[in-house]
């Protein structure tokens, strides 16, 4: 779309030009005049080249996301394009973000385009969340001020699905909601911010939790009642994985890991491997944190085991190995803003491998743009991000 009154600079026939300036009219594509009277079908206007480089607020989204291209190998071109896909839809440049990816990915043969974006999902729970951001832990028995304070719906689900909206331009996420004021407001506003949401509705009440943010931008988090999570069970559109090109489990039931399996790419989280060795399947990756003890995994505690192991280490980066022995480390991503705080930051990661490996990407590059991914996440005040 060209914005009236506008100059913008283009290439034309190796000139630098601006758009609506006064330069005469475009040359034609054969500049002989005899040739264009002769075969008139050559009487086209020059394409207009747009410069290279993001022309939105995400300026430079590309080198932090994906970071620089090494110098192209054979075989690459393909892979390429895909990152150049993927940053388009980050960028907002691509109003059908995963269009072209369903034409690079080739996800099954068909007479005609199916679909018009990468269909991306998430399984598990949601939290509502309030926060307050303090100087310090209070220690026992003191009070203190907060400096800000707000709500959202959060939780390992509800971060990841939100992330993968960004990422794909939509998302569905199978979840289970209370029966009550905060199911409600977690559904009108994961609804709000883009999300599809199948949730079925317990009669217990919503899951809520306290997040304590400190200001080295740590959370330290208290999580009050049961944990509602899908089931097999639950009327919800299970059989619509089976089109989806990446889910991310985050928690349910093994009905519903199964269910999960249905989609071309599937990445879970290491704090439910009871689930995920109950469900006997196969992960295309398995998430886990190297610091949290309840997100343990060793070698041999699934079967079959996971296609990709990654494991986070924070602000030292991370390290991946593959079932078929390859393995190395990744650096932790540079920021691309200030830091605001932790919170949701591995489930973004999480998110971000789903969507790499759903786009094609080896898994040396999938670990790499999902720590960029969790990056970002930790630019965005607690679950969301600011409201606009």
């Amino acid at each position: 779309m060209v914005e009236l009154g506008v100059r913008r600079p283009f290439v034309l026939d190796g000139r630098l030009v601006e758009l609506g300036s006064d330069d005469g009219p475009p040359p034609l594509v054969e500049g002989d005049a005899g040739r264009d009277r002769e075969h008139p079908g050559a009487q086209v206007l020059s394409v207009l080249e747009p410069p290279v480089g993001a022309q939105c607020p995400q300026e430079g989204l590309l080198e932090r996301v994906f970071g620089r291209l090494s110098a192209e190998k054979p075989g690459e071109v393909a892979e390429h394009l895909v990152l150049a896909l993927l940053v388009e839809a980050f960028e907002g440049r691509n109003p059908d973000p995963g269009h072209g990816l369903h034409h690079v990915l080739k996800r099954r043969p068909a007479s005609e385009c199916e679909t018009a974006f990468m269909r991306t999902a998430v399984v598990g729970h949601v939290e509502w969340v309030e926060f307050a951001r303090v100087e310090r832990l209070p220690p026992p028995g003191a009070i203190i001020q907060a400096t800000e304070w707000w709500s959202e719906a959060a939780g390992g689900g509800g971060v990841a699905s939100v992330q993968l909206r960004r990422l794909a331009g939509a998302s569905t996420l199978y979840t289970a909601l209370g029966r009550d004021e905060l199911g409600e407001r977690a559904l009108e506003q994961l609804t709000a911010l883009g999300v599809a949401v199948e949730a079925a509705r317990h009669e217990e009440p919503q899951r809520r939790g306290f997040t304590f943010v400190d200001g080295d931008g740590e959370r330290t988090i208290t999580i009050i009642g049961e944990k509602h999570v899908p089931r097999a069970s639950d009327p919800l559109a299970w059989e619509a994985l089976g089109d989806t090109d990446a889910v991310y489990f985050v928690s349910g039931d093994a009905g519903a890991l199964r269910a999960a399996r249905r989609a071309r790419v599937l990445v879970a989280t290491a704090r439910v491997l009871p689930t995920i060795a109950e469900a006997g399947l196969e992960l295309d990756a398995l998430v886990r944190s190297g610091s949290d003890p309840s997100e343990r995994y060793d070698a041999g505690d699934l079967a079959p085991p996971p296609r990709l192991v990654a494991v986070t280490a924070g602000r030292s980066g991370g390290a991946w190995q593959t079932a078929d022995g390859r393995s190395g480390s990744f650096p932790p991503a540079e920021l691309p803003g200030p830091l605001e705080d932790t919170y949701g930051a591995g489930d973004s990661f999480a998110a971000g491998l789903a969507y790499a490996l759903g786009a094609g990407l080896e898994a040396e590059d999938a670990v790499a743009a999902a720590a960029r991914t969790g990056a970002e996440a930790l630019t965005r005040r607690g679950a969301h991000g600011r409201p606009p």
